[in-house]
């Protein structure tokens, strides 16, 4: 070996020309048309837009949950309450069963024909089934058929919401500049803390001002209407934005139309490491997300005996925080990683569940909610920071059907289940630890999942262009790739 190297050496210092010009060839610097500079303007609104779609996904989602034990009373034969209130979770549940089915139709269309076509028809599909649902007459009305609109209705959510997250979330990252990805991805889950909050908010007011009747013959309708209105304003928002500059670039160049005619294939042979990643990191983060602002307000009422509007006002509080703080740890990430950021959570949850849970279990307003807190201080970090990290994982012209095949796999396996297989485990066991339990489990799954993912932040995206915020930046970086 020493031998070969001092024949090459004089070869190397003989025709130094060449070898600059093979390097240059195989690794070509910079020119100022690779590189796409962003509107601030135009990147604002593809946020709003995918945000409000968001926030609308899981306004639908959040009232259901909320709504648990009044809807299993209303759809389904009285008798008993625990009962009842199981096979509302289990309804919860059947929606998530057809998401990896609307991932595997949407994803790979959106691939095809466009991000903005397909997360367009994913809101029109989301609002007209949420409005469906709060039309249906109870069981008490038409019985038997009661229960089985109510599963069709879910799962056609269900299967719309299959291409939202995977969309929007890839929406926001085509649009965004590489330095500033985790700012403006923050705003997608700043979006779902919305659509949480504001149908938490409005249950705490239906259930102060109307009694107990009353909100089960028609009071719990009301949210599930509002869904129309605000479904009319997302899609024309939606209507109104430009295809994403990355997926512009692939029509340009001709690319869609050189790749495979069966793109799931293509998806299930060249990403499967990525997909199993990203499964792993969006179980840990759903499992946490859903324990604490779907089910916790149930435990509370009926595992603990806590007033279930303090129990809801209590976990409002908690999200108006991350609210008020999301941005700023996007932001944060966007300076020191996306790894330290989620590792911080997932650390968080392994060792502060057990103690939150007991705090909580004390029943007292300073406990719970203090229990509640630390709880969503841990979700803080995923909540800033996946929806930035996970379309980092996949090359632009699978994209969108990768992210929404392996995030809707993992969400209705370790996500949507949550409420029932928790309500099962307490019910089961009479040990209402459980949740902590349940909830180190999927910490312990995301510690392993940030460990061994590659570092995004400030990157560009695999199979895309860099993309900056100013034509100064873009000047800089062309003067950085060249020797």
């Amino acid at each position: 070996m020493p031998a070969q190297q001092e024949l090459e050496a004089p070869a190397v210092t003989r025709h130094r020309p060449l070898v600059r010009a093979a390097a240059r060839r195989s690794n070509p610097p910079l020119r100022r048309t690779d590189i796409t500079v962003t509107d601030e303007t135009a990147v604002k609104r593809a946020v709003k837009a995918a945000a409000l779609g968001n926030a609308m996904e899981w306004f639908d989602f959040g009232i259901y949950s909320y709504l648990a034990v009044t809807i299993g009373k209303v759809f389904f034969p009285s008798g008993n309450d625990t009962a009842q209130l199981l096979s509302s979770f289990a309804t919860f549940a059947a929606a998530f069963l057809v998401r990896p089915l609307g991932g595997m139709v949407f994803g790979p269309l959106g691939d095809r024909i466009g991000r903005k076509k397909v997360l367009s028809l994913t809101m029109i599909m989301m609002a007209s089934s949420t409005l469906a649902i709060g039309l249906i007459p109870g069981y008490q009305s038409i019985h038997f058929w009661a229960p089985v609109l109510l599963i069709l209705f879910r799962m056609l959510q269900g299967f719309s919401t299959g291409g939202e997250y995977g969309g929007a979330s890839t929406f926001i990252a085509e649009y965004a500049p590489d330095r500033r990805r985790g700012f403006f991805g923050s705003f997608l889950e700043f979006g779902t803390l919305i659509g949480y909050t504001a149908a938490a908010g409005l249950i705490t007011i239906l259930t102060v001002t109307l009694s107990d009747s009353s909100m089960e013959s028609w009071g719990w309708r009301v949210p599930f209407l509002v869904a129309g209105p605000i479904g009319l304003v997302g899609l024309y928002m939606r209507l109104k934005l430009d295809e994403t500059p990355a997926f512009q670039k692939l029509e340009s160049e001709g690319a869609l139309e050189k790749r495979e005619s069966t793109p799931f294939r293509q998806i299930l042979t060249t990403q499967w490491r990525p997909m199993v990643l990203c499964i792993a990191l969006v179980a840990a983060f759903n499992v946490t997300d859903y324990m604490l602002l779907s089910y916790m307000p149930t435990y509370l009422s009926n595992s603990i005996g806590y007033d279930s509007t303090d129990a809801l006002v209590s976990i409002i509080i908690v999200m108006l925080v991350l609210m008020a703080a999301i941005t700023f740890v996007g932001r944060l990430s966007d300076r020191i990683g996306r790894k330290p950021v989620m590792m911080a959570g997932s650390l968080g949850f392994l060792v502060l569940s057990v103690p939150c849970f007991l705090l909580i279990k004390m029943g007292t307003v300073v406990s719970v909610f203090a229990g509640l807190l630390i709880l969503g201080l841990c979700l803080l970090p995923y909540v800033s920071v996946m929806s930035s990290s996970l379309p980092a994982l996949f090359p632009t012209d699978v994209r969108y059907g990768s992210l929404s095949i392996a995030f809707n796999i993992s969400v209705s396996l370790f996500g949507g289940t949550t409420p029932l297989v928790v309500e099962g485990l307490v019910s089961g066991t009479g040990n209402d630890m459980m949740p902590a339990y349940y909830t180190m489990l999927a910490a312990l799954v995301g510690v392993i999942a940030v460990v061994t993912m590659k570092e995004t932040a400030r990157r560009p995206l695999p199979g895309s262009p860099p993309s900056v915020s100013t034509p100064e930046e873009a000047a800089e970086l062309v003067a950085a790739s060249r020797p």
